[in-house]
């Protein structure tokens, strides 16, 4: 997946560990070698290269992801998309990445009328997807949040009864440590808020619970003075514009987290903030005012961090 994962966990001095770390890589080997773009022999690769007209029975992993990028998407009204992978590439972002330069209105268009997540039809009894001709899957914008949960489920089925999962920055916690406190994570932030700012740190005590947090400061280039952010708005085709900084949603699973967080990002921090609200989204939103940063979060997103304090 392009990135590190670590995990911090509760387990008796004499238990060997080398079982556990190799589970846990195979946990994540599993996510790569289903819904991974950058392997060409993946689960997802196959899909993007089947012929039109022609269903693919998917793993049970594969599906499971699908089925929640499906649905975050119709719930988004598209601010998520898992299909548009082809954009993202002519962009200058992600595994079949091009040059990193603004594309033309023609070749915009061209590619945007390959995307799509209303192409994607799901046969629920026999799990699997229609590939209706070039849709091209790519779920770089919940799969990690996946990993993160099979890791935990894994854990917890071996006997490892308190952990700190985090993959690529996305993070699920549960059990309490040896001295009884639960895992206790500092959200990510703005380039700008860790130089220092008016907003105190943002803690969170994660007790079976997964945070994620999206926005501009990972990967991103300039042209002609603009930034272009690696999320693009599938609405219109191109990065967001005017991102926020740091979009961050608290979850049950990370795979949610992870999806939203995205969802939230393309929305922009008012029509993100009114739909978090009104869908009972614990979310935060950190943005570039004229006077600096700006944080809005959620009433759910509140009482988390006072359950912290209390």
């Amino acid at each position: 997946m392009g990135t590190r994962w670590s995990v911090k966990l509760v387990a008796p001095r004499r238990r060997d560990l080398h079982p556990l770390h190799a589970g846990i890589q195979a946990e994540l080997d599993r996510v790569v070698a289903q819904m991974s773009t950058w392997e060409t022999e993946s689960d997802i690769s196959r899909y993007n290269r089947a012929a039109a007209g022609s269903w693919q029975r998917l793993p049970e992993d594969f599906w499971q992801v699908l089925v929640a990028a499906h649905d975050i998407a119709e719930r988004s009204d598209g601010a998520f998309d898992p299909s548009i992978g082809p954009l993202v590439a002519l962009w200058g972002f992600g595994a079949q990445a091009g040059a990193q330069r603004v594309p033309d209105a023609a070749q915009r268009a061209e590619v945007a009328g390959r995307c799509g997540w209303h192409k994607l039809q799901l046969d629920a009894p026999a799990q699997a997807a229609l590939q209706p001709g070039a849709l091209q899957l790519d779920l770089s914008a919940i799969a990690k949040g996946y990993g993160v949960d099979l890791v935990s489920r894994w854990l917890r089925r071996n006997g490892v009864e308190a952990a700190l999962v985090e993959v690529g920055g996305e993070l699920h916690g549960y059990g309490r440590k040896p001295d009884g406190q639960p895992w206790r994570v500092l959200v990510e932030s703005a380039p700008e808020e860790d130089a220092g700012a008016d907003y105190p740190p943002r803690v969170l005590a994660l007790d079976d619970l997964a945070i994620a947090t999206s926005g501009d400061r990972w990967h991103h280039y300039e042209q002609d003075g603009i930034s272009y952010s690696h999320t693009l708005d599938p609405r219109t085709h191109a990065p967001v514009t005017r991102a926020a900084a740091a979009v961050t949603v608290i979850e049950r699973e990370a795979m949610r987290a992870d999806a939203w967080a995205t969802a939230l990002t393309v929305m922009g921090a008012t029509q993100g903030l009114a739909f978090a609200t009104d869908h009972g989204l614990a979310a935060r939103f950190l943005t570039r005012g004229p006077h600096g940063l700006e944080e809005t979060m959620t009433a759910a997103f509140q009482q988390h961090l006072d359950a912290d304090t209390q």
